[in-house]
């Protein structure tokens, strides 16, 4: 037998594998729910499917109380006790990222000496959308 042989029979086996190992899934109750395989979802299936799957996915988020643009020579210039004006207004909401896209807005707050966001405002998906074009 070819190596090429040998190679396509492995992947029909591990194709094989992942096949009954989905069926198998598909099939537990305990199991997130999947939508078919190979186009044949049916659209109430769609509306079920579960988003188990990707709760435990890290994101970056990140809070941002301003920003501004100087050239490499002021930057240069900075040391300690150096003052930057940044493009926000005191008291104004700072932005809520989640992986560089805006998702809502606070206010800064202290709570047992830490920092934190009480957030005021959360951007709709559909205004995230629009914000995209």
């Amino acid at each position: 037998m070819s190596d090429t042989e040998n190679s396509e029979q492995g992947a029909e086996v591990v194709g094989d594998e992942w096949a009954e190992a989905l069926e198998e899934q598909s099939g537990s109750e305990g199991g997130a729910n999947l939508p078919a395989v190979n186009g044949a979802e049916d659209e109430d299936d769609a509306e079920t499917v579960s988003l188990d799957a990707i709760l435990d996915v890290p994101v970056i988020i990140s809070m941002e109380i301003g920003r501004t643009k100087i050239n490499i020579r002021n930057l240069l210039q900075l040391n300690q006790g150096s003052v930057v004006e940044l493009d926000r207004l005191a008291g104004e909401p700072m932005d809520v990222l989640v992986n560089g896209t805006l998702i809502a807005q606070g206010e800064v707050v202290v709570v047992n000496e830490k920092f934190g966001l009480r957030l005021t405002d959360i951007i709709s998906p559909a205004e995230r959308v629009k914000r995209l074009s």
